[in-house]
């Protein structure tokens, strides 16, 4: 699949998005996970530890339609990612309603001072133990203390983390566009001479 997509800006860390314990049954859900993870601003998606060919195709097909460019792996297993992430100096961010609540506390603050890439582990099934250690995770987040889905999970920490400006993102190689309207929809076929990456 395509390379990673440029940076919202050039201070900007990259951010990557792990998804681990996907199951058949989870297909959609794990679907929804990686496009928010796209339209949110990150640049890279693991699925980790298994390999879903229809996920891929699902996200393949999105950015040929509406552009961007998502880096999408599968099949590594998550303490290979972690530990390669780490290695290069990266942050590991566990999303999870145990962690600290990143309404009520400083620990986004503490995550953006260090200015590093962000690896973000995002669960499905119950979790390992190992994940909430300081050896895996040297961040645990919880998005509000109280049960929801981990795509509400993902989309609200990208959007606190990127300030709100990957929403004004356009996507490179696009070749439909949503013209925002106040009533009814209008969608037309974009120009690459026009859509672009916005440096934001």
């Amino acid at each position: 699949m395509a390379e990673p997509s440029k940076k919202i800006s050039p201070s900007t860390p990259n951010v990557a998005v792990l998804r681990w314990g996907h199951r058949e049954r989870d297909k959609r859900l794990t679907t929804h996970v990686a496009l928010t993870a796209r339209a949110f601003g990150a640049s890279h998606f693991i699925l980790a530890d298994v390999r879903d060919e229809k996920v891929e195709a699902t996200i393949a097909k999105v950015m040929k339609n509406w552009g961007g460019k998502l880096r999408f792996e599968m099949g590594i297993p998550w303490k290979q990612v972690v530990k390669k992430w780490k290695a290069k100096g990266g942050v590991v961010v566990h999303l999870t309603a145990y962690g600290e609540n990143i309404h009520s506390s400083d620990v986004l603050k503490r995550i953006k001072a260090k200015g590093k890439d962000v690896l973000v582990i995002v669960g499905s099934q119950k979790v390992p133990s190992e994940f909430f250690s300081k050896t895996v995770s040297d961040f645990n987040v919880a998005i509000g203390n109280q049960p929801h889905s981990e795509c509400s999970s993902l989309a609200v920490f990208l959007d606190l983390f990127f300030r709100g400006r990957e929403l004004g993102m356009e996507f490179e190689g696009a070749k439909m566009r949503i013209i925002p309207q106040a009533h009814g929809k209008k969608v037309v076929k974009a120009l690459d001479s026009w859509v672009r990456n916005k440096q934001i």
